[in-house]
C-alpha cells in the first residue's frame, strides 16, 4: 500500500505552516513533504514534525529568489558558486528532519544550450557526492513546460538518461505523475520502464492538479501498479485542495494510518 505524504506548502493552507504538520497528523497522515523550509528555524520544523510522529519524506533544495521567478540554479552556470552554498543551507534542516532525499531544481534555462547541459551534469554530479556521505539521495524532477514555461528539465527522458549516465548511486529520479502526464502521456508504462531509478512519486488529478479522485487518471489502478512494481518510497500528494484540505481527503481515507 503506497505511503502518501501530505505537501504542507500546498495542503492544510488553512492554518500557518508549522500548525500544518498537526493538521497533517490528525487526518491520518504518517509522512510530509514541503517545497522550502528555509522560512523558519531548523530545530522548529524538526520539533513540529517529531512532535506529530511525523516521518520527513523530501523537501526541495533552496531555489534562489523565488519570488522573483527563480526556480533553482543547477542548470545555469554562473550560478555553481550559489548551487554550492544551497547545499550548505540544505544541511542542517536535513539533520534536523531526518529527511532521506532532496530535490534539486535545475532552473530556467535551454536545454539545446550545451552551457546550461554541462553546467546541470556538473551541478547534479556535485549535489550528488555533498550528500552521500550524509546518507541522502538526491533527485531531478520533471516539470512540465504549462506550470513553469522555461524551466531547463522539461523532458522524463533526458532526465531518465542523466541519471542512467552519470551512474551515480544516490541520485534518482522525481516522478511526478501529474507532470509526466503532462509532458509524454502513458504514465504506467514509464513507470514501469523508469522503476529502478525513481526516488520519489508525486499525484495530483490532470488538469486541474486537485485532489487525485477524478480527471484523466485512474489514480486507484497507479497506485495499486506502484505496489505491483514493488515500489517502497513515498507518494507526495503535491496538489491544490479545491477547498478546505479535508473536505476533499474522501479519496485517502482506506489509506490514513499507513506508517513509512
Amino acid at each position: 500500500m503506497p505511503r502518501f505524504a501530505a505537501n504542507l506548502t500546498m495542503m492544510f493552507n488553512e492554518v500557518p505552516f508549522l500548525d500544518r504538520f498537526e493538521a497533517a497528523a490528525k487526518s491520518g497522515f504518517t509522512s510530509v513533504e514541503f517545497l522550502f523550509p528555509y522560512d523558519h528555524p531548523a530545530e522548529e520544523v524538526g520539533k513540529r514534525l517529531k512532535g506529530n510522529g511525523l516521518t520527513q519524506a523530501l523537501f526541495n533544495l533552496p531555489p534562489g529568489d523565488w519570488n522573483a521567478g527563480e526556480k533553482g540554479f543547477a542548470a545555469l552556470p554562473d550560478r555553481f558558486a550559489d548551487l554550492q552554498q544551497s547545499l550548505k543551507t540544505a544541511l542542517p534542516y536535513t539533520q534536523a528532519t531526518g529527511v532521506k532525499r532532496v530535490h534539486l531544481m535545475a532552473g530556467i534555462g535551454e536545454r539545446s544550450d550545451a552551457g546550461a547541459v554541462a553546467a546541470f551534469r556538473k551541478s547534479v554530479a556535485h549535489a550528488a557526492e555533498f550528500f552521500a556521505p550524509h546518507g541522502l539521495d538526491v533527485v531531478i524532477e520533471p516539470i512540465n513546460p504549462r506550470n513553469v514555461p522555461g524551466y531547463f528539465l522539461n523532458d522524463f527522458i533526458f532526465a531518465r538518461d542523466l541519471i542512467n549516465e552519470l551512474g551515480i548511486a544516490n541520485l534518482k529520479l522525481q516522478f511526478d505523475i501529474y507532470h509526466c502526464q503532462i509532458i509524454h502521456g502513458d504514465v504506467t508504462m514509464r513507470l514501469r520502464e523508469m522503476m529502478p531509478i525513481i526516488g520519489h512519486v508525486q499525484i495530483a488529478s490532470i488538469p486541474s492538479r486537485n485532489e487525485p479522485d477524478g480527471e484523466e487518471l485512474n489514480y486507484p489502478f497507479l497506485f495499486g501498479e506502484l505496489d505491483r512494481l514493488g515500489y517502497g518510497g513515498f507518494v507526495g500528494c503535491e496538489y491544490n485542495p479545491r477547498g478546505k484540505t479535508t473536505d476533499g481527503l474522501a479519496w485517502f481515507k482506506p489509506y490514513a494510518g499507513v506508517k513509512p
